[in-house]
């Protein structure tokens, strides 16, 4: 078994409160939730509303695939949300041996 997660640092366009920050991030993550089949959250920046830290995990039976759903949502996040900058992406990926 291979976990893998991403963490992304975004930056957000025209966002002048948390409330539109919400706006933003909420229909983002059930995007990639539902378009990647990953389990996704919000897991920093909480009180910043021009930034947000989301992040992305996946379980998987190889390595392989675990890092081919990372590299979609990572692609999808980056081209097709304009309201957003991707900063940042960290990355890690473990088998259940380790």
């Amino acid at each position: 078994m291979w976990i893998g997660w991403i963490e992304f640092d975004l930056l957000l366009g025209d966002v002048h409160s948390l409330k539109e920050k919400r706006s933003v991030i909420r229909p983002l993550i059930a995007d990639l939730s539902r378009r990647t089949e990953v389990a996704v959250a919000e897991v920093g920046a909480h009180d910043l509303h021009r930034r947000a830290l989301i992040g992305v995990s996946v379980v998987a039976a190889d390595a392989a695939r675990a890092r081919d759903v990372l590299d979609h949502a990572e692609r999808m996040l980056a081209q097709e949300h304009p309201e957003i900058t991707l900063l940042s992406a960290h990355r890690g990926l473990h088998s259940s041996e380790d």
